[in-house]
């Protein structure tokens, strides 16, 4: 062997026992002395890769494969290469060359899915990862990239099966595990989450990515105090990992230990300025402390985060100037509840603007005809007239730069007049004080379970003489057979002839009180001005603030706040209390 092909030797048997400080400068004095070498470029090029060098390492390999255009391996670098630095098109274009070069090749298959996973080209992508594994049915990243592709496909059965594979062909695969559990979370599937991602822990106790997501699924399970613990191991692991922190303040701030999450999203954000969920969740934090000017201010980053869907406009967002002769359009963004508290604020807009148009949740429409600064309400789902600008409702309190006072409004809704005569005359036999009561919100909401409370639990009040309820809540015929008490339930003559919201408006009009959980009844309510009283969770909405017995969101509305957390005895003791007060009032 000559003294270069012994140099060469060398230093491939360095390079492939991993010592790579020792391979580099053999391979640069193998290239010195014959620069057209094409298996020390290559070799060299690879080297570069391992050690994030792609720019130094694409010359080498294109001079490779200039001088041996046939060789599979050498197109199938340099298009890994092009895809380091973000070179998509010409990744694609190499790595279609290998492919045609060795259709069997595994390797250059996955490459090609990746740089087409890159490039934004989805279903392309999981095409070449599937002739991947077909090539190598072994191959773990194979059919853990699959497993990615397919997820972000909406194909969750398929990715499910991928991830299960990698699993399979690496046990113990701590990325393809964390993905699977969050996979399972997304469908949630929490049980089975939670159980996966243990079993990530229990291969590697020290992988703070599976711990970090596990307190996220536990929290979203609703098992608050455990998702404590596995997030702050989370922080102990990677204590400069701003995702921990935050996390773990929305878990404190679950378990109403507020000032311990405010300072956890205050990490979080110090740590890492661009990350829009420790924004968001600190802008949550600031409204419940009553600082409404910096928490709406911060509530902005909100779409910068994954969980809100991006409004599709073509027309440019409105940033609060002067409308004159101008269209807007405002749209709603979140839920029932959100929209109806904050739909009171088209009439400021439409002091400034030629025209506002509404464009909301089909079963508002009707209850929203009528409501001041408004010219057209539109349902979601159906195309808006033109218009010139747009802004989502909940921005609105930031963007007309509100002084505190000018939060708050009188009576925005309405019912419809016959509808109320209709049920003036319905009710009109029901003797007593009448309340009306719903009791549980959307399930789909993370916190349902602490904002909604069982029928049982008004029990108390059921008991104060002379109270007659009104079930205000759908949907619930066998819970109301079972309650223990009577209830007047108006079942499927709610909100039939008329439509969602506006028999409810007008059956609320007729009621002397009304007590709901935190959910779209209860601003129904409010945005009537009718006598409302809302029972809160220790850990309540931003929206209710901290400690406060009224809201000034709306005058007619009383807050009654739980001591302890989860614990409702308290609440309703007290609230029977005022009930019967109220009722000997009135008498």
């Amino acid at each position: 062997m000559t003294d270069l092909g012994q140099t060469l030797a060398a230093a491939l048997a360095a390079h492939q026992a991993g010592r790579l400080a020792e391979a580099e400068p053999l391979y640069r004095q193998v290239l010195a002395a014959t620069p057209d070498h094409h298996g020390a470029l290559d070799a060299l090029g690879v080297l570069l890769m391992q050690t994030r060098r792609a720019a130094e390492a694409t010359p080498l390999f294109e001079r490779a494969c200039q001088l041996s255009p046939q060789h599979a391996e050498y197109v199938n670098h340099l298009g890994a290469a092009y895809g380091a630095q973000g070179r998509h098109d010409e990744a694609v274009s190499a790595l279609r060359r290998a492919v045609q070069l060795s259709p069997q090749s595994s390797a250059a298959h996955y490459n090609l899915g990746t740089a087409l996973r890159n490039a934004d080209r989805l279903q392309e992508a999981a095409v070449s990862f599937r002739h991947a594994v077909a090539a190598d049915p072994q191959g773990a990243e194979a059919h853990y990239n699959l497993g990615n592709t397919l997820r972000e496909l909406k194909q969750p059965a398929e990715a499910e099966a991928s991830y299960r594979d990698a699993i399979a062909a690496r046990p113990g695969y701590l990325k393809a595990l964390v993905n699977l559990g969050n996979l399972l979370r997304d469908e949630k599937r929490y049980d089975e989450s939670i159980e996966v991602l243990l079993s990530a822990t229990r291969h590697d106790s020290n992988y703070s990515p599976a711990w970090l997501n596990l307190g996220i699924v536990q929290r979203d399970a609703g098992q608050f105090a455990v998702a404590e613990e596995s997030l702050r191991r989370a922080v102990a692991l990677a204590p400069e990992q701003a995702e921990a922190h935050n996390n773990l303040g929305t878990a404190l701030q679950a378990l109403a230990r507020l000032d311990e999450a405010g300072a956890c999203y205050e990490r979080a954000i110090e740590l890492d300025p661009t990350l829009a969920d420790a924004h968001f969740s600190c802008a949550t934090w600031r409204l419940r402390q009553g600082d409404l000017a910096g928490g709406f201010a911060e509530y902005e980053w909100r779409w910068q985060c994954k969980t809100f869907a991006e409004h599709g406009f073509t027309e440019p967002a409105w940033d609060g100037s002067p409308l004159a002769g101008r269209t807007i359009l405002l749209w709603a963004e979140q839920g029932l509840g959100d929209t109806l508290q904050f739909v009171r604020y088209a009439k400021n807009v439409r002091q400034t603007a030629d025209r506002v148009i509404l464009i909301c949740q089909p079963p508002l429409v009707k209850i929203f005809v009528g409501v001041a600064g408004i010219d057209q309400v539109v349902p979601m789902g159906q195309q808006p007239p033109r218009f010139d600008v747009h802004a989502p409702l909940l921005s609105l309190p930031h963007l007309l730069k509100l002084r505190e006072h000018e939060y708050f409004a009188r009576p925005y809704l309405r019912a419809d007049a016959a509808l109320n005569e209709k049920w003036r005359t319905r009710l009109a036999e029901l003797s007593g004080l009448r309340v009306g009561i719903c009791w549980r919100g959307n399930p789909e909401h993370l916190f349902n379970a602490q904002r909604s409370f069982a029928l049982a639990s008004l029990a108390p009040l059921a008991q104060v003489k002379g109270v007659q309820f009104v079930s205000l809540q759908k949907g619930a015929d066998d819970e109301l057979a079972s309650a223990g008490f009577e209830v007047l339930n108006l079942g499927a003559d709610l909100d039939a002839t008329a439509g969602p919201f506006m028999d409810s408006a007008a059956v609320i009009e007729q009621l002397d009180l009304v007590v709901s959980a935190d959910t779209a009844v209860a601003h129904l309510a409010g945005g009537l001005g009718a006598r409302v009283w809302l029972p809160l969770s220790a850990h309540a909405d931003w929206r209710w603030m901290l400690d406060r017995r009224d809201t000034p969101w709306y005058p007619t509305m009383r807050l009654f706040r739980q001591k302890t957390l989860d614990d409702w005895s308290m609440v309703f003791e007290e609230m029977a209390a005022e009930l019967k007060a109220f009722g000997a009032a009135r008498h």
